[in-house]
């Protein structure tokens, strides 16, 4: 039966990343059958994370090599599949829901999905991000980096930039969403950057424009200014790095409602004040995107560790220098895994999940 497929498809989303949990409403059900067709669903279910040619998932699930093709390229254009291009080779892979094929809706995304997407965060998948490491990790805007520290570079954020050689901007999926249901913010839109692989697959679905590196830390400048958090995905090697908003990002207003976001943040800094120089000014408390910056009866900022998350756009706006940015202790500092997949698969093991697909023949 459809149903059944599509029960089947939820429970496989839900293996990978932090998940695709069920709800009350069944609205997850509705974003599935709006973004699969029974055929995808299928055919999504003979995939893993693992990249393959058409030809070698055929073989594994004993089908047509032709038809396969097909299908996995109407998928790959729909971006419900990953898919990697080189030379005279195509591969695909499952992804998750996000960091995945939601994110690959930027093109196609309405109001009628983003309705849908927005109703899912405040139901369910919003409150199981609350739950274990989120897919992406907080580092500091680079000015409040000091330079006394040693910084690693998967945690400066120019020097990301200067990393990487394929590199793509794009709109943010978050604000795009909420701009479409009427609870945009002001925030710049292209502030999303994509590399590598990641690159290649945003500009050949027309989601994004390739850029060079100065223009990459120009765009890091306004976005610092506008006082969003950059947010890389959670992997020394990211694929990808986000300038996020408190307001319309999907992971930072889980965190948001979260008693104590920094101990879901893979972050490695907290804020201080020095009383002396403090004047109380507030510029702090807008720039802060967690709310963990509160003004005393001693007319003094006071930072609450447990929802600070270390991005440091409250110190590079500090005209007194009253705010700086500290590195944790050693015993509590947490390295962020090598590479994406095993991220993925860090996150699966702490919700014990198997990112091996439950189904991988044909499924009936």
């Amino acid at each position: 039966m459809p149903e059944n497929i599509y029960e089947k498809l939820r429970e496989q989303v839900d293996q990978y990343s932090v998940g695709f949990p069920e709800t009350k409403s069944g609205v997850e059900m509705k974003i599935l059958h709006k973004l699969f067709t029974e055929e995808e669903a299928r055919m999504y279910l003979n995939l893993s994370m693992m990249l393959e040619t058409p030809e070698q998932v055929a073989q594994r699930t004993n089908q047509d090599p032709e038809s396969v093709s097909q299908l996995l390229q109407q998928m790959g254009d729909k971006g419900i599949v990953f898919r990697v291009k080189k030379e005279k080779s195509v591969k695909y892979a499952a992804v998750p829901f996000v960091v995945g094929f939601y994110e690959f809706q930027l093109k196609n995304l309405d109001k009628e999905l983003a309705a849908m997407v927005d109703q899912y965060l405040e139901e369910a998948f919003g409150k199981e991000m609350g739950k274990q490491t989120v897919p992406m990790r907080t580092i500091p805007v680079n000015r409040a980096i000091q330079v006394s520290w040693p910084v690693a570079p998967y945690e400066d954020v120019r020097e990301i930039i200067k990393s990487k050689k394929k590199i793509a901007v794009a709109n943010c999926i978050c604000r795009t969403q909420k701009h479409l249901i009427g609870q945009g913010c002001d925030k710049p839109l292209e502030t999303c950057f994509m590399f590598g692989s990641h690159a290649d697959y945003y500009v050949d679905h027309e989601m994004g424009r390739w850029i060079d590196q100065e223009e990459a830390l120009k765009i890091l400048d306004t976005c610092e200014e506008a006082g969003l958090v950059p947010q890389p995905y959670n992997a020394q090697n990211p694929g990808g790095l986000c300038n996020c908003c408190g307001d319309c990002c999907g992971i930072l207003r889980a965190l948001k409602k979260q008693p104590k976001p920094a101990e879901m943040t893979v972050s490695n800094y907290f804020a201080v004040v020095d009383p002396e120089l403090c004047v109380a000014c507030e510029t702090c408390l807008d720039r802060c995107q967690m709310d963990a910056i509160t003004i005393g009866e001693d007319d003094v900022a006071h930072v609450n560790l447990d929802r600070c998350i270390g991005c440091g756009l409250c110190v590079t706006t500090c005209t007194t220098e009253a705010l700086s940015l500290q590195p944790k202790p050693e015993n509590i500092r947490r390295e962020p895994p090598a590479t994406g997949r095993d991220s993925i698969m860090q996150m699966a093991n702490e919700r014990g999940k198997s990112v091996i697909p439950l189904v991988f023949t044909n499924p009936s």
